[in-house]
Formats: C-alpha cells, sequence, structure tokens
C-alpha cells in the first residue's frame, strides 16, 4: 500500500460476545440474530477465545447435542489477537498463516473489535487468493530472446525457461528501466490522468509524499512489459495489484513475472511484482494470462544456458 492502514480503520468496533459457560445453541441464536459470524468468548471481561459459524456447522455435521455442549468445548483455545495500530497487512499474514476467518482486536487487555479476512479483502484482495502450486524442482535451461518491436539501450530483461519453446509453472521473466521525468510527462498527457502529485514539485512537497511519485499504473506497465517477454503472444485475462510503496522518479524498476500455475487450455497464472532498485516491494499482484502461438513471421531467438 501506498501508506500504512492501522486496524483499527478496518476492524468492526461493535463486538458480540459471549461466555464460556454459554450453551451451543444458544450461541448459535445468538449468531443468528445479531447477523454475525463469530462470538468473541470472555471470562470476567478478558477474552479467551472465540467461535465462529463453521465451527457450529461442525457440531451439527457430527450430531453434538447443542443444548448440553458448552462454548468452552469448542471455542478456538488459546485465543489469536492483533493489536489495534498494528498494519493490516500483518493482520493478513495472520489470517492465512493461522488459516483463520476472523481475528479479535486488542489494545492492550481491552477487546476492541474484530477484524475478519473480509474486511481486508477490500484493501489486500491478494488474501483470498489460492496458494500457488508446488514449483517443480528444476533449473532454468533456457534464455529467451523475444521478437520485440523495439528495445532502448537503458532497458534490461530476461526471460528464463525451463523448457524450449513454450511456457511452463516455474518460467519467470524480469524486465527493468528507470522511471524518467518524461516517462512521467508522457504518461500524464497519453492517460490524461495530470495529477499535481506527479507533475508539480511544490504541490507534491505539501502531500503526505513530500515529493512527485510516479503514477502507479505507470510503474504497473512494466508488468506488461515482461509479460510480453514471454515465449509466445502473451494476452492479458486479468490483472490484480496491491500498491505497497510509492516510487520516486528517477527510480530503477524491475517488474518480476513467475508462472505458478497451468489453467490448461493456454492459460497461466502468474505472480507479478515490482522492486524498486531491487529491494523496496513496490506492487505485489497476480496475472491470468493466455499464451497463443506467435504469428510465422516471427523468429524467436532461444539460447541454451551453459552449464
Amino acid at each position: 500500500m501506498l501508506v500504512s492502514i492501522p486496524v483499527s480503520e478496518v476492524m468492526t468496533d461493535s463486538v458480540e460476545t459471549t461466555t464460556p459457560e454459554t450453551t451451543a445453541r444458544e450461541a448459535a441464536v445468538k449468531l443468528f440474530e445479531k447477523e454475525v459470524g463469530s462470538l468473541v468468548v470472555c471470562r470476567n471481561g478478558s477474552p479467551v477465545g472465540i467461535i465462529t459459524e463453521y465451527d457450529l456447522t461442525k457440531l451439527l455435521a457430527a450430531g453434538t447435542d447443542l443444548d448440553t455442549t458448552s462454548v468452552s468445548e469448542f471455542m478456538s483455545d488459546p485465543l489469536i489477537t492483533i493489536e489495534h495500530d498494528a498494519d493490516i497487512s500483518e493482520a493478513a499474514k495472520m489470517l492465512r498463516a493461522k488459516q483463520i476467518e476472523h481475528l479479535p482486536v486488542t489494545d492492550g487487555d481491552e477487546l476492541v473489535g474484530v477484524l475478519a479476512a473480509v474486511d481486508l479483502s477490500y484493501y489486500l484482495p491478494q488474501i483470498s487468493r489460492p496458494e500457488p502450486s508446488a514449483k517443480p524442482e528444476q533449473e532454468a535451461k533456457y534464455v529467451v530472446h523475444p521478437e520485440t518491436a523495439f528495445e532502448e539501450p537503458e532497458w534490461e530483461f530476461e526471460c528464463r525457461c525451463i523448457t524450449r519453446g513454450h511456457i511452463v509453472v516455474g518460467d519467470v521473466a524480469e524486465f527493468s528501466k528507470t522511471i524518467s521525468e518524461e516517462d512521467v510527462e508522457r504518461f500524464a498527457a497519453s492517460s490524461g490522468d495530470t495529477n499535481r502529485l506527479h507533475l508539480s514539485d511544490e504541490y507534491a512537497k505539501q502531500t503526505r509524499f513530500g515529493k512527485r511519485i510516479a503514477h502507479g499504473t505507470l510503474v504497473a506497465g512494466l508488468i506488461s512489459a515482461a509479460l510480453a517477454r514471454l515465449p509466445g503472444l502473451t494476452i492479458y485475462l486479468s490483472q490484480e495489484l496491491t500498491f505497497h510503496a510509492p516510487v520516486e522518479i528517477g527510480s530503477r524498476v524491475t517488474a518480476v513475472c513467475e508462472v505458478i500455475e497451468d489453467l490448461g487450455r493456454d492459460r497461466y497464472r502468474l505472480t507479478t511484482d515490482v522492486y524498486t532498485d531491487g529491494e523496496t516491494h513496490a506492487i505485489e499482484g497476480e496475472a491470468v494470462v493466455l499464451i497463443d502461438d506467435l504469428p510465422d513471421t516471427v523468429d524467436v531467438e532461444v539460447e541454451e544456458v551453459a552449464d
């Protein structure tokens, strides 16, 4: 993201609670009446566990007696929480690592809210993506030099391919260039995005960034450049992006695209990341592309890498 967003700005601050002694049926009725997906379990005012709709579904599937089963018997314990001032990216990592959907939010010992994965999906869409498929234990064997209309001396690209002639899971394409003043001005004119943040030093100094930055979509365009250098004719089907950091004008930027899943019928899923100066993770995303054969008039040079 371009700026840090604390959990407190995204969470639901009206938390529905229950006690360990409450029966499963009473908890189910409360979930239904309050139209919520979870209840935080509190003992003497302190959160000690959590139950969800899924927990109750499992009880029903097992034929458990809801009237004689107490919340303490099936609540999640120990309770996993997050502080209200933590960044939402940290919350997303916890949700994915622990494979949970709801995260109670605390301010010290006080329960102040609850955060659901769906709340984060509007800010961090990548948390709802499936985990990448396992990559084959192979090293790249070929470097591909695609036929592009033209190249500039300062551009750098590399396509590390495992097999000759078509892409497979594990292939990686990288493209690097410097985002220049001229790039920003041309993009503003061609796109119509003439926001002063990108064009006026005096204006930009008064913003949260303190200086002019490149357009986010201009920087993301390097992903398209990297994809264009995969073997075959790459056709975009979808692209998902999360912006983590601004890119200063004059920065050297590298897009890295890796094939992580073969979807069949010449369609592939790739991770699409952009880094500035090789370190700062500016953009994170995923794309789905269709790879057609190149026209017969195009000859792609394939150089085998020496062992």
